[in-house]
């Protein structure tokens, strides 16, 4: 089975060629710079032209970032053939499935969304979102389905727009959180000082808002302002965070707790593994 993979130079790009070459695929990778492209090529994967990428796939893999989506369909549109399936791994989903629709006339469209980053060993234990709108894209969802989960993938079914609302707290709260409180904490101006005496919940806030600021500020600024739904999940934040200020500020220790309590007995209800979460966090900092 052949694979091509435009924008295969990209960190999830790659990340998807190494992993479908490894698989036993044949893999061609295809791009705007040749030069990273062939610094990409590795033992499997092969690099072409768009073209010549295309040509006889079975699956076209758009591994570009949202921005220069629209300007790749709209190139490779007319080479598609009715057999070929094509997929994007942009974070968002409604307008990149928008964007296929309109443009590819032949073949069949898909939205994907791995939610997970380069640095994943495998895709065993990782979440994978799908989005089918029709039919035709429902029958080749289960098909990607079975692969996903034959290689040990958790895989959802959405549309686009259930994915982008929840995409708007998933990533884009989280990310919010984590560039809100590294902002807080170099205002500090302490930083050094609380590294060499932050206990546990401290290196797991640390370590959230360091993650973040170590990857691209242009991938980060598009996914904020891409998510439909993320101001209204930021400003719900903001009031959270002002009533939970209100009860600290106020000295309402009753209220405190009995809040607190409430958010327990709600976390408790979906979360089976909720009496392990302290633990876990643990496990996950004793290196850090």
């Amino acid at each position: 089975m052949k694979i091509a993979i435009i924008g295969g130079s990209g960190k999830m790009g790659s990340w998807f060629a190494r992993f479908l070459a490894r698989d036993g695929k044949e893999v061609v990778i295809s791009g705007r710079n040749p030069q990273k492209l062939q610094d990409a090529a590795q033992d499997g994967v092969a690099v072409a032209p768009i073209s010549e990428a295309l040509a006889g796939a079975s699956f076209i893999l758009l591994a570009v970032p949202l921005e220069g989506l629209e300007p790749v369909v709209t190139k490779i549109a007319p080479l598609i053939q009715t057999e070929q399936a094509v997929l994007d791994i942009t974070s968002v989903k409604a307008v990149p499935v928008d964007i296929m629709h309109r443009h590819i006339k032949k073949g069949t469209a898909l939205g994907a969304h791995p939610m997970f980053g380069p640095g994943a060993a495998g895709l065993a234990g990782q979440n994978v979102v799908l989005t089918p709108t029709n039919d035709a894209e429902s029958t080749l969802a289960e098909k990607v389905r079975a692969y996903l989960e034959g290689k040990g993938a958790r895989v959802s079914l959405m549309t686009p727009a259930e994915h982008d609302e929840l995409m708007s707290t998933v990533l884009g709260l989280s990310h919010f959180i984590a560039l809100t409180t590294a902002d807080t904490l170099r205002e500090t101006g302490k930083l050094a000082e609380m590294g060499k005496v932050g206990g546990t919940s401290y290196k797991m806030l640390l370590t959230l808002a360091q993650g973040v600021l170590g990857e691209d500020p242009e991938f980060y600024a598009s996914l904020q302002m891409g998510l439909p739904g993320t101001v209204k999940m930021e400003k719900l934040f903001q009031q959270k965070a002002a009533e939970w200020a209100a009860l600290v500020a106020s000295g309402d220790r009753e209220g405190f707790a009995r809040r607190m309590k409430d958010l327990r007995k709600a976390f408790e209800a979906v979360s089976p593994g909720f009496d392990r979460a302290y633990a876990t966090i643990y496990k996950i900092v004793k290196d850090l």
